[in-house]
């Protein structure tokens, strides 16, 4: 059967255009016809959906050369409660005509639809949520999404716990009255010897009074959601809690009311196996609730980062503004202890900023005018103005809190294991349940109708699927969450998982494992002159220069306070160096070269030119007045945090490679300071990525780290991209994962985190799998013929509700994890030509 849809085109001008786009839609195999109107930008195409996808026709317009429309919206979905709950919203979204995916996380309880506008509405969408049987959290004016969310969690949680509370005032006396013959020997006895043979048929109906309340008051949701599992044929964890339930309290209303039916002596009630196993699902329920919310504290900690308002100068006045109408341009007032509201650059006053919950860096930063300023960070001891650069959602925060929204809902690959056992989990399971009640039945002797029922409704009750969901979802929330207090983000969870199969972390040099600026390193003197002396002298020689190594000297003059004065003269020697004349002193600075042409004897720095050239560093040597004076060396120096970075990697069981433009000398010199295992040296900048196709050739995974701005071809090329940027860039189009400060040593703790992440998942999917294929066949009565034990419901509901708060809680301690390399020695970077100090 042929289906049609409609494509929105974007990018045509002319006829043209809406040949070619028709003939290249015409060319798709399956394609019967496809019609483009330029004036709607539109195009409808009729296809057979066994033999190609929408997703085949977007390709092939962006092949031809022009963009589809494709919109994605996130919807927040009520009334999951399990895996199964995920697999029906999917595929109810999935159905809807134009929906390319659509993806549904029971963590979070949001759903991510891909779709074209063109061919489905979002009041479509929500339509298919509602008739899977679910509710969608509409928005409210005047809320924000997040804050909608946490009411209706919070919602949710109080109702659950007043269910759980009236359960339990029928549930505990229900309970008592079940269980006081069996835990008090003869109890049953001397009650009918003293009140007569007729007080056990009170107790029944007393028992029954007490269960009612519970099977159809909390207990009703189960009905509820249940039994719209089950028209949908796609029955859940509801549908085994109301089948099973119901058994149990059906059959004990059976032999309260007409006992005559039974066999003699058989006709047993089962009602706390109906009241107390609600109680107990409810109870699971209302602290995997707990502990769902307490899943998202990291991003609550994110969300409320974001200032509220914002004081901004306008027309000489201070207004208190709502942040969302600040205008880019605003000047904005900030006073000691408040938070920047939005993204700026600092145009008057002196202060220190604490960035470390954006960048993850402890140390505050010193802004003045000209330094940039990141919202949601807070202003420490000095008054700030600064001018607003960006505002609303192209701040960096908001951007944080997306790329950490989206690693939340998406899907790692470990995920598909447990998606495809799921989708044949329950069916399968009621395939157990029937066939254990037939073998009971025939196989059971005098009391066979009693045991096939007890070990039915335990199966039904036991086998649910609400861990198995909850499994990678909850993981991955905490762990990314996480992953955003300490500076790193991941952009999904593919990139979480990726990071395990890497074996190479191949590093840039420049700007990556080094500063990425000429400093001066070193400079030793001569007998007979002063260190100040002459470094004022070269500073003001190279005062004049543009180059690189003059820049350095220069700033390095500033840096210590002295003053650098203008040269009378001023002469490059091409080749060679310089010579200026300064105070009426001739200073003469360059390489070696210039000063044998210059007849200036340079053995006396022989061993120190020997030390430089082993750390990679070309010496430069200063004449004053005609004689050596002193030699110096300018290089880009390798970060505080490089070696320790390098040497928790190599902990890790992780080879490091570099890849650097610098000559093979200069990149040996570096890779023995820092322990580099692989060196790829003179690297063109546009080689970047051939060089870790090289790395990959030898069948290795590779992990690239750059600075996310030069390397975008190398990110791309590598297995897992990692972008070191700052906390004002985070946007990294081709990197998998960001690391906001700019320290190598978040790259080790990005790893460890993933590691720590993946070990939780995979405990918690062991725990999901195992508890099902231990405990069903138990549950089934595997045991009595052996042992004579058979599992009570009770102890099943308990067990099953165990299971999700055991899954939950187990995610939670990600909360505590620790970094390997911790980012407390790290320098304050200053826009000042001070050192800071903190």
């Amino acid at each position: 059967m042929s289906t049609t849809i409609e494509l929105g085109v974007q990018g045509m001008t002319c006829a043209s255009c809406v040949g070619r786009v028709e003939r290249g839609l015409n060319k798709v195999e399956g394609v019967e016809r496809a019609s483009v109107n330029l004036a709607t930008e539109r195009a409808t195409v009729t296809y057979d959906p066994a033999v190609t996808t929408p997703q085949a026709l977007l390709d092939k317009v962006k092949d031809v050369g022009y963009e589809p429309v494709v919109s994605t919206l996130d919807l927040g979905v009520q009334g999951m409660t399990c895996a199964s709950c995920v697999g029906r919203v999917e595929r109810a979204l999935r159905r809807v005509d134009g929906v390319l995916n659509a993806s549904v996380n029971l963590a979070t309880e949001r759903s991510t639809v891909t779709y074209l506008p063109s061919s489905a509405s979002p009041g479509q969408l929500k339509a298919a949520i509602r008739g899977a049987g679910y509710d969608v959290l509409e928005e409210q004016a005047g809320l924000s999404r997040e804050d909608q969310e946490r009411e209706a969690r919070a919602r949710e949680v109080e109702h659950l716990r007043g269910q759980v509370l009236f359960s339990t005032l029928f549930a505990v006396p229900l309970l008592l009255l079940a269980m006081l013959p069996m835990v008090i020997p003869g109890a049953e006895h001397w009650l009918m010897s003293t009140f007569g043979e007729g007080v056990m048929t009170i107790l029944t109906w007393v028992m029954l009074a007490l269960a009612v309340p519970i099977q159809f008051g909390p207990g009703r949701r189960f009905y509820r959601l249940g039994w719209k599992s089950l028209t949908n044929r796609s029955p859940d964890m509801n549908a085994l809690v109301m089948i099973g339930t119901s058994a149990a309290f059906l059959y004990s209303l059976v032999a309260t009311v007409a006992p005559g039916i039974f066999p003699e002596g058989t006709a047993h009630v089962y009602y706390e196996a109906s009241g107390v196993v609600i109680t107990l699902i409810l109870l699971g329920k209302y602290f995997e609730a707990i502990a769902k919310g307490r899943s998202s504290e990291a991003m609550k900690t994110l969300l409320s980062l974001q200032a509220k308002t914002a004081r901004v100068v306008r027309s000489g006045q201070e207004l208190e503004l709502p942040t969302d109408e600040v205008l880019v341009g605003d000047v904005i007032s900030v006073r000691p202890g408040e938070k920047i509201p939005v993204d700026g650059e600092v145009v008057s006053g002196n202060s220190f900023v604490d960035e470390s919950m954006i960048t993850g860096e402890p140390v505050p930063v010193n802004k003045q005018a000209g330094a940039p300023v990141v919202g949601g960070t807070i202003n420490q001891n000095g008054a700030l103005a600064f001018r607003a650069t960006r505002i609303g959602a192209d701040t960096a925060l908001a951007q944080i809190i997306k790329l950490v929204e989206t690693a939340q809902g998406s899907k790692p690959p470990i995920q598909g294991l447990a998606d495809r056992v799921v989708a044949v989990f329950v069916p399968v399971v009621l395939g157990i349940a029937a066939l254990t009640f037939l073998l009971w039945l025939f196989l059971g002797g005098q009391s066979a109708l009693s045991f096939a029922l007890i070990t039915t409704v335990a199966v039904l009750i036991i086998a649910c699927p609400c861990a198995m969901g909850l499994a990678t979802p909850t993981s991955i929330m905490v762990g990314t969450g996480k992953a955003a207090e300490l500076g790193v983000l991941f952009k999904g969870g593919d990139a979480l998982e990726g990071l395990q199969d890497v074996q190479v972390v191949a590093v840039d040099k420049t700007g990556t494992l080094t500063k990425g600026r000429p400093e001066l390193t070193d400079l030793v003197t001569a007998a007979g002159f002063d260190r100040i002396t002459v470094l004022q002298l070269v500073a003001a020689a190279e005062e004049q220069s543009e180059h690189p190594i003059a820049r350095a000297i220069v700033d390095a003059a500033k840096r210590e306070d002295i003053a650098v004065v203008t040269p009378e003269s001023f002469e490059a020697v091409p080749g060679y160096g310089l010579e200026a004349r300064v105070d009426g002193q001739l200073v003469q600075v360059g390489a070696d070269r210039y000063m044998t042409r210059l007849g200036v004897d340079v053995t006396a720095f022989a061993l120190q030119a020997e030390r430089l050239g082993d750390e990679g560093k070309s010496p430069l040597y200063a004449a004053i007045g005609g004689q050596l004076a002193a030699i110096i060396a300018v290089a880009d120096p390798i970060k505080d945090g490089s070696a320790a970075a390098v040497g928790a990697l190599h902990r890790m069981g992780l080879k490091v490679a570099m890849i650097t433009g610098d000559n093979q000398r200069t990149a040996n010199a570096i890779a023995r300071q820092l322990g580099i295992d692989e060196i790829l040296a003179e690297v063109l900048p546009s080689g970047k990525s051939d060089a870790v196709k090289a790395l990959q050739a030898k069948g290795q995974k590779v992990a690239f780290v750059g600075d996310g701005i030069n390397d975008a071809p190398a990110l791309a090329q590598a297995d897992v991209g990692v972008a070191i940027g700052t906390g004002t860039d985070v946007a990294v189009e081709t990197a998998d994962v960001i690391l906001m400060s700019g320290d190598l040593r978040g790259v080790p703790n990005a790893f460890a985190l993933s590691r720590a992440t993946l070990r939780n998942i995979k405990l918690n999917l062991f725990w999901a799998f195992a508890y099902n294929i231990v405990l069903i066949p138990v549950a089934a009565g595997a045991l009595y013929p052996t042992f004579g034990v058979l599992l009570s419901p009770v102890l099943a509901a308990a067990a099953m509700g165990f299971s999700s708060v055991f899954v939950l809680t187990n995610a939670l301690r990600l909360r505590g994890f620790r970094p390997p390399v911790q980012l407390d020695t790290l320098p304050v970077h200053t826009h000042s030509s001070r050192p800071a100090h903190s």
